[in-house]
């Protein structure tokens, strides 16, 4: 089943930022655009690379009013620990939330059953905490995060303009659509 267009769940959660630990709820999430971004295990090979991405293109998305948790079943300890000892990690000022619990994998659907880890799962929330984009990767595929900015920015865009949609490859001052009877087969 599907979580696209559904709304975040409850939870309550510890993360990493900025030097501390922080508790976090669903309701410190509502009221912005967020990105849940998903990954197996800290100390691992392919997680860095993404979260190093990811943490390059944060300014950008804070500009944007886009807050990221990166999950992972770790603990928030663990989370410090990695950011205190890799260069790529120690980059990051998002949160990195702690989902040892597994309430975060199961409510988006990415806990791998009899694993313990999620699966690269993203997922972009609008400031309802409704889910308006997901993608799951296998664990041996990284994600790019400037195609995720690029998502974004179709996502805000086609939210903020009613009666306009975001053709393949849009990017940001493109031409969009505006559907009608007039344009169905001539696209």
């Amino acid at each position: 089943m599907s979580v696209l267009n559904t709304t975040l769940k409850p939870f309550n959660a510890t993360a990493y930022k900025d030097g501390k630990f922080v508790d976090l709820s669903d309701a410190d999430v509502k009221g912005k655009w967020a990105v849940f971004f998903f990954y197996p295990a800290d100390f691992t090979f392919v997680c860095p690379t993404e979260l190093e991405d990811l943490a390059d293109i944060y300014p950008t998305l804070q500009k944007m009013g886009v807050e990221v948790y990166s999950v992972s079943t770790d603990t928030h300890f663990c989370h410090k620990a990695w950011h205190d000892t890799s260069p790529a990690i120690g980059k990051i000022n998002y949160y990195m939330v702690g989902d040892q619990n597994h309430a975060l994998s199961n409510n988006f659907e990415v806990l791998r059953e009899g694993v313990g880890l999620a699966d690269r799962g993203t997922f972009v929330l609008d400031p309802q905490g409704e889910i308006q984009l997901l993608e799951i990767t296998p664990e041996g595929v990284g994600r790019n995060a400037a195609e995720l900015l690029r998502k974004i920015k179709a996502l805000q865009y086609w939210v903020s303009h009613p009666g306009e949609v975001c053709p393949a490859k849009w990017e940001e001052g493109a031409e969009t659509l505006a559907p009608s009877l007039d344009l169905v087969g001539k696209i």
